[in-house]
Parts: C-alpha cells; structure tokens; sequence
C-alpha cells in the first residue's frame, strides 16, 4: 500500500519539522512525533531509521522546498537592461522573501547550533540554499553576457557578489536579532532594487562611444 506509506511518511516529517523547529535536536523526542503523526514509535524508525537520520531529512527537504520555490520560475525574454533590472529585481525579492520566514530562519538557526554535531547538515543547508542561488545565477549571467546585456570576466563571481549583496544585510539582521527584525514587504523591496542598481552599475555591458 504504497499510498498509505508515503501518507505515513508525509505525516511523520510534519510533525517532526514541528518538533525539531520548536525544541531543538536535544529537546526533541521521538515519541513525541509518532503521537502527533498519529503512527507508532517503531512506524517512525521504519521510515527514518533513527532520530538523526529524520533530522537530517528535515533540513534537507526543507532546504529544497525553499530552493524551489525560487527557482521555479522560467526566465522571461530579456531584451534589454530594463528588463534585465526587472527580473534581478524580482528574482531578489523572490529570494529574500522565502529565505526570510521564520521557519527558514528557525533551521538555520537550528542547523549552525548544532554544526559540530552534524557538519554534514550545515553543507546540505550552504550546498541546497546559497550555492545552488548562486550556481543558477552564474549561468544565467554567463547568459547574458553572451547577450551583450552583462560584462561578466567571471559569471560564478558575479553571482557570489550578487547573492551576497542581496542577502547579506537583512540575512543578518533576521539571523542575529529575531525573526521580529525580518524587514517588512516594501522594505525588502526597496534592498532589492537598490541591490540590483549597485550591481548594474558595475556589470551592465556599457555601449561603445
């Protein structure tokens, strides 16, 4: 009853994201996610195999969720900077607004207390977040050079400098201070056009006189 299992499996993770996200890897108990999945504690093992193992599964799928989702868009026709500065707009506030919830906020939180117990989940929290941004917008920024549209030496570093540009500040700020210090809607609005002017105003390929 293949169904039934991956129904199991979907519930077990949810409670378990619950969980970890509210108590930590210490405080999190395994009974706890079998009542709340409303399966057995040896239902919950089957699955998993053991505590850390659903831990690790937890960050991962929820490291990919937030990728996806703002990665799945397909990028429109470009024809000029504009509408170059559009879509890094949109592509800025996209990122910012997914990486900035406060149950993102809560693993990363979650996953650098506990990154001398489990370095591997802090490289699947670098690999499936920022690397994978920055690995799309190097390709894309090779693109557009190719285009005429960026004068790129260096797609990888362009994007690194992009990403970081974008994020670092209300990263940090969300990070170190809360989730009550997530900046609000047209906030990060203004930080994404303002982010994408800086970047232009290095990278966009100027015309020859």
């Amino acid at each position: 009853m293949p169904d039934r299992s991956a129904g199991k499996r979907r519930a077990i993770l949810a409670a378990a994201e619950d969980v970890f996200l509210t108590r930590g890897y210490l405080g999190t108990n395994m009974d706890e996610i079998a009542a709340m999945s409303h399966v057995s504690k040896q239902t919950v093992y089957k699955h998993f195999g053991s505590k850390d193992a659903l831990f690790i599964e937890i960050v991962t799928t929820m490291t990919n969720a937030a990728g996806d989702t703002v990665h799945r868009h397909d990028q429109p026709e470009i024809a000029d900077i504009d509408q170059l500065s559009d879509y890094l707009v949109e592509y800025a506030l996209r990122q910012l607004t997914v990486v900035l919830t406060p149950r993102i906020m809560q693993l990363r939180r979650l996953v650098i207390g506990e990154v001398s117990r489990f370095p591997e989940l802090a490289k699947a929290l670098h690999d499936h977040g920022p690397q994978r941004a920055i690995a799309a917008l190097a390709a894309a920024f090779k693109e557009f050079t190719d285009r005429g549209l960026l004068d790129t030496e260096d797609p990888h570093l362009a994007a690194t400098q992009f990403n970081w540009l974008v994020m670092s500040a209300p990263l940090n700020q969300a990070m170190l201070l809360g989730d009550s210090a997530i900046p609000p809607a047209p906030e990060l609005r203004r930080h994404a056009e303002q982010g994408v002017s800086t970047f232009l105003a290095a990278y966009a390929r100027r015309p020859r006189s």
